[in-house]
């Protein structure tokens, strides 16, 4: 007598990779316009909060206040609501509202075939707000891509923000969705985020295209070429590059 074992298809299902995707950067060139309108709002907004009420602050004490929040706290907005009481939601609306936002994307071509190409569930993970990420998405053409859009509003624990590369929220994220780490592979062009997530046990693949010098965080060769640190297992110049990867990846 002959036996068989089949598998179902809930196991099949979670044999398979989750994919956690960032979007500025990854999945879109946020350098090209974008971001330097961000920066823009974000002076103009800490100009007027470290203002005396009449006169706004001078670009030195804006930028290096931004600067302090973003290295202090992985993002500005976790810094103005910690020492000024600002509302985050306040904040990142003020400061990601574009009178034409479409006009300044800029992200190659065929990125919802190579999301339905690669095998698993994919989520949007970003530190951006939920209704400029939405807007780029629809953009892209790429919402029905993802079973999961989890914005920066999602990224409390305990009821504080605790966005990319707070592993207390990864961890959360993980329970959330009854994910594993092992089975997650997380997509981004930020180093520190991309750290956080393997130590928890992800694996990580690194997109450098559209990285600026400040993004790299010293893993510059003198020929300019990008080191690959350890706790990066792939990198790659564009998330097309990725299904050619997928050995690494497993």
């Amino acid at each position: 007598m002959v036996s068989f074992i089949v598998r179902s298809d809930v196991n099949i299902t979670r044999s398979k990779p989750v994919w956690l995707f960032d979007l500025d950067n990854t999945l879109h060139n946020a350098s090209h316009a974008i971001f330097p309108a961000i920066m823009a709002g974000m002076n103009s907004y800490l100009a007027r909060l470290l203002g005396d009420g009449v006169t706004p602050a001078s670009d030195d004490v804006v930028n290096a206040t931004r600067t302090m929040y973003w290295q202090r706290y992985g993002a500005t907005t976790l810094g103005v609501v910690k020492h000024h009481g600002v509302k985050a939601e306040h904040f990142l609306d003020a400061t990601h509202r574009f009178d034409n936002l479409e006009s300044m994307i800029r992200a190659e071509r065929g990125l919802r075939q190579l999301l339905r190409r690669l095998p698993g569930r994919k989520i949007l993970l970003t530190n951006a707000p939920h209704r400029y990420s939405s807007q780029v998405l629809r953009h892209l053409g790429l919402q029905r891509q993802f079973q999961h859009h989890v914005a920066v509003e999602a990224m409390t624990v305990h009821r504080h923000m605790r966005p990319k590369p707070s592993k207390l929220m990864l961890h959360k994220l993980m329970r959330h969705h009854r994910l594993t780490p092992g089975r997650c592979i997380l997509v981004e062009d930020t180093l520190a985020n991309l750290r956080s997530a393997r130590e928890i046990g992800m694996r990580t693949a690194w997109v450098t295209q559209y990285l600026t010098i400040g993004d790299t965080a010293g893993l510059a060769h003198p020929q300019k070429r990008l080191i690959r640190p350890a706790y990066v297992d792939v990198k790659v110049k564009s998330v097309r590059n990725l299904p050619a990867r997928m050995h690494r990846l497993r």
